[in-house]
């Protein structure tokens, strides 16, 4: 059942995601004192990047330590593997963070 609707989600999520991208007026033309659609992505995005990030990083550690659990003798190449993984995962929320600050406009 999840596996039909994380696509189905993702879908509509980009569905309200993209055109905000599309049709963002510049900044010195925005009237008023309200907040502007580029802030609203960037925290959608940031929301979102740290959601799947945090999520990946508890997928990450459970699974080593599960393959410690079941082969103590190679737990020092399943810590190094983990590490690595996560160190990735976290970059990858990272570069969410400069997107996010991208579409901010700053």
């Amino acid at each position: 059942m999840i596996k039909k609707i994380l696509p189905t989600a993702s879908v509509v999520g980009l569905a309200f995601l993209l055109p905000n991208l599309a049709l963002a007026q510049e900044a010195t033309r925005m009237t008023g004192g309200g907040v502007g659609w580029g802030h609203l992505s960037a925290a959608l995005v940031l929301a979102i990047g740290a959601a799947a990030g945090a999520t990946a990083q508890g997928r990450t550690a459970v699974a080593a330590c599960d393959g410690m659990a079941r082969n103590p003798g190679a737990a020092g190449q399943i810590r190094g593997i983990a590490f690595l993984g996560l160190v990735l995962i976290e970059s990858l929320v990272i570069y969410t963070l400069v997107i996010a600050f991208l579409l901010q406009g700053k």
